[in-house]
């Protein structure tokens, strides 16, 4: 098979037509058990670029019963094998970068450079829960006289990880790699907007894993999720994804058997400045922060600029001239800064929204239109979007978009902001701009919001607990937490005999 020229859509397309998209399931590459596959089209391009087996719930059933069969062994295999191997994985990984994240520009639509950063992180993340092997160990207490007292985490069986569209290899890596140290058999379901990279990793990996220790299975319809959701042999699920879907695994899973479920979900995030914060660095947070260059889509995008009255107009003033400096263009070429949406269908939801925040009254600062770059007709982009005089009450204001449009509120009073900050159901990040020290910590404490930025944003820290509060989640990931909770605690109480 020819290789792909990872920077030419057209043969990157034409060799993603021409091979044959298979599931992972039991250690094997296979077509969906009922032989249907759906057409997947790039946002980029506008072409399908693949036929892909449409998994269904005789495929779960398969590669369920395969990892309830591998999963003695594979629990049984030493924590140091079970390291060694996810850190092939990870090697894996950064050998084939090039094409992984050109195939995610190709299949999802971020640009180039960072599809193939995307890459290097699943891998770091890999090799991060690979370090944290050694913390699978229990506890002694002198819980009474003449005996030993210990727990042991164990794993819990088959697991599912239901991945989102907005970093597909990134998580897709990273994702399996808690689950997979701690003994689990993994059922890893990529989107179906952008599902190519998964079906390639479990291609490049097949051969580092026991059979039926990890499978692979896109669906383009409910039926997919619906399945693994349900079934009574998975009992523990993460999910990432809207809050509207991670209420409806909530609601399924409780209707079969006692499932531990987390999930990690949407936000509408504010970035708090106040008058004595640099507009200047507050404008550069917030564009980063906004995260323009994947078009927005990111649940921990801080896109309600709260700013004070006194430092609003330069700040946005600065926003506007930095998104100016931002190159659009084909997602492919290196030098572009702001990639596709993924799909028609949220292509065709961001647009809504602009007219949305006109007709409630929103100010147009910059974009709020589509934008088509030359040779790219048919690409999903949308101009990086500023509304000004935004009012907590608007939808612009309450509802996650999940594309690139800033919202832009201010306030007077410090619990005014506090207020403006907390108003929606959504609690996942937020960030607070600030030269004085109490006001960072009294700030960051109010927020209603799981991971807290002062004089920041945007950034990862991995180690640091990352997740939300109300309508954005339950559970933490990239931390230890994210690895014990892919186990059970058993406690041991052993009496000496006489």
């Amino acid at each position: 098979m020819v290789e792909p020229q990872f920077t030419d859509a057209a043969e990157l397309t034409a060799y993603t037509r021409g091979r044959q998209w298979s599931l992972l399931l039991g250690g094997e590459l296979k077509p969906a058990v009922s032989g249907r596959r759906f057409e997947n089209v790039s946002p980029v391009t506008g072409e399908v670029i693949a036929e892909v087996p449409d998994a269904d719930a005789a495929d779960v059933d398969a590669a369920v019963a395969a990892g309830v069969e591998a999963f003695p062994a594979w629990s049984a295999t030493s924590v140091a094998e079970r390291v060694a191997i996810v850190r092939r994985i990870a090697q894996r990984l950064r050998e084939n970068a090039a094409e992984l994240g050109a195939l995610d520009t190709l299949d999802g639509g971020n640009i180039i450079r960072l599809s193939t950063s995307d890459v290097l992180a699943g891998a770091a993340m890999l090799d991060y829960f690979a370090d944290l092997g050694q913390a699978l160990k229990g506890e002694t207490g002198p819980l009474s006289a003449g005996a030993l007292h210990y727990t042991t985490p164990q794993p819990i069986g088959v697991v599912a990880r239901i991945i989102p569209y907005n970093h597909p290899i990134m998580f897709a890596a990273g994702k399996i790699a808690a689950p997979l140290i701690a003994g689990n058999c993994v059922l890893l379901k990529p989107p179906h907007q952008a599902p190519l990279s998964a079906l390639r990793l479990g291609e490049l990996i097949a051969d580092l894993l026991p059979p039926g220790v990890l499978s692979i299975l896109p669906g383009v319809g409910p039926a997919t999720g619906e399945a693994i959701v349900r079934h009574p042999r998975i009992r523990r699920i993460a999910f990432i994804g809207s809050a509207r879907t991670g209420l409806a695994i909530q609601r399924a899973a409780a209707e079969t058997v006692v499932k531990h479920v987390t999930l990690e979900l949407g936000g509408k995030n504010a970035l708090v400045a106040f008058p004595d914060a640099d507009p200047a660095q507050v404008a550069a947070a917030a564009v980063r922060g906004m995260n323009f260059s994947w078009s927005g889509q990111s649940c921990g995008s801080t896109s309600r600029l709260v700013v004070h009255e006194d430092i609003r107009e330069e700040t946005v003033a600065e926003v506007e001239r930095l998104l100016g400096e931002l190159r659009l263009g084909d997602p492919f070429d290196e030098r572009t800064d702001v990639g596709a949406l993924v799909s028609r269908q949220q292509y065709e939801k961001v647009l809504s929204y602009l007219d949305i925040a006109r007709g409630d009254g929103a100010r147009l600062v910059t974009g709020g239109e589509s934008y088509c770059p030359e040779g790219r007709e048919r690409a999903l982009i949308v101009r990086p979007t500023v509304f000004a005089g935004v009012e907590p009450g608007m939808r612009i204001a309450q509802e996650e978009v999940f594309g690139p449009v800033l919202s832009v509120l201010s306030f007077r009073e410090e619990d005014e902001a506090v207020r403006i900050a907390n108003s929606t159901e959504y609690g996942l990040t937020g960030a607070v701009f600030t030269r004085d020290l109490k006001r960072a910590h009294r700030v960051a404490a109010a927020l209603e919001a799981g991971y807290v930025w002062i004089n920041n944003s945007s950034r990862h820290f991995v180690g640091a607990p990352f997740g939300g509060v109300k309508n954005s989640g339950l559970g933490r990931e990239e931390c230890l937490e994210e690895l014990l909770s892919f186990t059970e605690t058993k406690a041991v109480h052993l009496s000496y005999l006489d």
